[in-house]
């Protein structure tokens, strides 16, 4: 893992909500809003921009947590801003808390967290339990 970041590093991540990125179930569309589940996804992929450039190429980041509090609605079309700021740094973790915003509003905020780990070791993991 290259320590390349430190504590209050920020990256972003522009996502422009798409019709998949609404809320809606087997049983249908709820709202034609960004959906709680796949902003929480682009949540995940801004602090994993961080991971992109700390890996090395045997290593590979694991998603550890995602916290979200969605506070208001991001519309189809609407382009939504994340940035992910490392709040935590330890050993092969990293900790990001984020804020979505869209046209300056609030859109949701939170936290993520992944670690990186040989890539050998998640597959010995997988199949550990795959097999189980």
């Amino acid at each position: 893992m290259k320590p390349v970041f430190k504590i209050g590093d920020k990256k972003q991540f522009t996502r422009t909500v798409r019709e998949e990125d609404t809320a809606a179930f087997d049983s249908g569309e709820v709202h034609p809003v960004y959906a709680t589940f796949a902003l929480t996804r682009d949540a995940e992929w801004s602090s994993r921009l961080f991971v992109l450039d700390m890996k090395e190429p045997h290593e590979e980041g694991i998603g550890t947590f995602v916290n979200v509090r969605h506070v208001s609605p991001a519309f189809v079309g609407q382009q939504v801003v994340f940035e992910a700021v490392i709040d935590e740094l330890k050993d092969n973790e990293i900790n990001c808390s984020f804020t979505a915003k869209a046209d300056g509003r609030l859109v949701a905020e939170g936290r993520t967290g992944q670690k990186i780990l040989p890539k050998e070791r998640i597959e010995k993991l997988f199949e550990s339990l795959n097999n189980a």
